[in-house]
């Protein structure tokens, strides 16, 4: 005897990820709802501009990272790239949530959920906030990929409504219906082990979430000095802020060099640094450096090469350059 609730059950898939498709498709969407309706978020000369929000993923994102650098580099390419992400973010959503052509638009939704994951999947103060995006977006595009949609969207509109279209093999794997794909069953398995294995080698990559010590690269603030050079009246160097909250900048009030015998013989103190010149910091990204009202301020992200007078003092070698965070964190270098 034919199992009719079995067959029904198959057939309402896509009824049955409905609020899936809904709550998916606003996710989307409404990142494009926020930049660009709510509040312009796209001009690269005011604050919030997406394109410093993108500059910090770039220390720790996996795989990605060359791509993010190219971006964050030029700020033209930076800002057409934020212009067509927000674009297909808003169709990607739109079309989720009103069912049309689904399968697409689920394709999409997975690799716009990859590129979360990749770029971004470890930052996240309190939780894994990013990490937990990503991956549950990989996971819903799959799903989404699987079922269509059935009522209560744009596919199963024009399919009652026989469309010519519709009737087509493409429609199947673009729009909704039952996919027409053999075996389906352990292609699922297969596909479903794959995106459980990227979870858990993304969980442990950044956050050492499977096995080991956990950590946050998004609770601490830190920079890293590099490329120093000394010509006699100046003290040039690199700092690069790699890692700590996306919306809260390290504030440096404190540069300090130091003898063999860690004694301090130059000092610029929070004061100085609230003022320190501008044309002595080159800005490498959009996410920039700068002197803030009451120290200098280093976004997440940013990297900059720092000149420093050194007037009379004259360095050996060995002497070492120390950075003072507002949070009492300290970094040092070596001169050589």
């Amino acid at each position: 005897m034919k199992n009719t609730f079995i067959d029904d059950t198959a057939n309402k898939a896509g009824l049955f990820t409905l609020s899936l498709r809904w709550v998916i498709g606003w996710t989307y969407f409404s990142a494009f709802w926020r930049r660009l309706i709510l509040e312009n978020k796209l001009i690269p000369e005011e604050a919030g501009y997406i394109g410093e929000k993108f500059n910090h993923f770039l220390p720790n994102a996996l795989g990605i990272k060359p791509i993010i650098e190219y971006l964050v580099s030029n700020p033209e390419a930076l800002q057409t790239a934020m212009i067509v992400f927000t674009i297909v973010e808003a169709i990607v959503g739109l079309f989720i949530i009103l069912g049309l052509f689904t399968r697409l638009m689920s394709i999409g939704v997975f690799f716009l959920a990859i590129g979360i994951l990749l770029g971004s999947g470890w930052i996240g103060t309190t939780c894994l906030d990013e990490w937990q995006i990503g991956v549950l977006g990989v996971a819903s595009g799959f799903t989404l990929f699987l079922t269509g949609s059935d009522s209560y969207s744009l596919d199963n509109y024009f399919m009652r409504k026989q469309s010519r279209f519709t009737k087509t093999k493409w429609f199947r794997f673009l729009g909704s219906g039952a996919l027409a794909i053999k075996n389906l069953a352990p292609k699922v398995l297969i596909m479903s082990i794959l995106i459980f294995g990227l979870t858990l080698f993304t969980n442990q990559y950044f956050h050492g979430g499977v096995f080991g010590t956990l950590h946050n690269k998004s609770v601490k603030p830190k920079v890293e000095i590099s490329n120093i050079h000394y010509n006699n009246s100046q003290l040039s160097f690199e700092l690069f802020r790699v890692e700590g909250a996306d919306v809260y900048g390290s504030f440096l009030i404190g540069i300090e060099i130091l003898d063999n015998n860690n004694q301090v013989i130059k000092t610029i103190d929070q004061n100085e640094l609230a003022k320190f010149p501008e044309d002595k910091i080159n800005n490498h990204y959009v996410a920039k450096i700068k002197p803030g009202k009451h120290s200098l301020v280093l976004p997440l992200g940013a990297k900059a090469d720092i000149t420093i007078d050194l007037e009379e003092i004259s360095l050996s070698e060995n002497y070492t350059v120390r950075l003072i965070d507002i949070s009492g964190a300290e970094w040092t270098a070596k001169i050589k």
